[in-house]
């Protein structure tokens, strides 16, 4: 079976982002003249990825708005016989979903995922990518195609990637450890010093097999604490603790990360730097 839908979770409000992303969806927000998200979509598609799970707030517009056609847009450029800028802002050809994850209730990186369980069928696989970063690569080069050709060269049915970081940076990060046959051990949550000789930060880019819901809806109906986070590594721990593997690759391209207004500007500055304006 062919690997051809991706779960993109983009419903955080980006308050690290504020003011602006009070009138701006924190995954729309601009880098070159396309929307961070559009990057994430861009690599998946250049897998084979056709289906597309968004998992938005409930004020969500934006996004949709961008992955649909604009008839009066479309229209006015026709009128003006700009046939470039009409296949600039024709929308891929591909499916989209757009499944709201309410404001209230359980909170986590696991909640998105299980939002989307009923359409994944029995013994598929799927990608899991956080619509919130994303990687540049000029080259055309997929991050997306790369994990599943690791995943199934390891012949494991699920993997991830993570980004090496500079050793005295660990602490910031969650370190994927991995053993001798690159395939997953554990996570450890900002690592102290000498904690692991590990440098590599878990880049929220997941391939999964339709079983994962399994481990996902363990941990959602396990009493935890007011307030305490679902964490989609949680399920990831049961996963391999049950037996199965999850192999452990590196991304490529340069990681985008528009968390706060350094890492947005310095993101605009590697697109634009590396990018004809045409393709921004």
């Amino acid at each position: 079976m062919s690997i051809t839908k991706a779960i993109i979770p983009v419903a955080g409000w980006g308050t690290r982002r504020l003011p602006i992303t009070k009138a701006i969806e924190k995954c729309m927000l601009p880098l070159g003249n396309r929307p961070l998200v559009d990057y994430v979509v861009r690599d998946c598609l250049a897998a084979g990825i056709n289906d597309f799970y968004f998992v938005v707030g409930e004020q969500s517009e934006q996004l949709q708005a961008y992955y649909r056609d604009n008839i009066a847009l479309n229209d006015y450029l026709k009128a003006k016989n700009n046939s470039r800028l009409l296949d600039l802002v024709k929308p891929p050809e591909a499916s989209f979903h757009f499944i709201i994850q309410p404001s209230y209730g359980k909170y986590g990186t696991s909640i998105p995922v299980a939002l989307c369980k009923d359409f994944i069928a029995e013994g598929e696989q799927f990608l899991v990518i956080m619509g919130d970063q994303s990687f540049f690569q000029p080259d055309g080069s997929s991050n997306a195609k790369r994990l599943i050709s690791i995943t199934k060269s390891a012949n494991t049915r699920s993997g991830l990637l993570g980004i090496p970081v500079p050793p005295q940076d660990i602490g910031q990060y969650g370190i994927i450890e991995k053993d001798d046959q690159s395939m997953y051990t554990r996570i450890i949550e900002h690592p102290k010093p000498g904690e692991t000789s590990s440098t590599l930060n878990n880049a929220s880019f997941y391939l999964f097999e339709q079983s994962i819901f399994t481990f996902i809806d363990e941990d959602l109906n396990r009493p935890h604490q007011p307030g305490q986070e679902y964490w989609l590594i949680d399920a990831i721990n049961a996963y391999v603790a049950n037996g199965n593997q999850v192999v452990v690759g590196e991304a490529g391209g340069t990681y985008l990360d528009c968390g706060n207004v350094q890492g947005w500007l310095h993101a605009n500055q590697v697109v634009i730097s590396e990018t004809h304006p045409a393709n921004l």
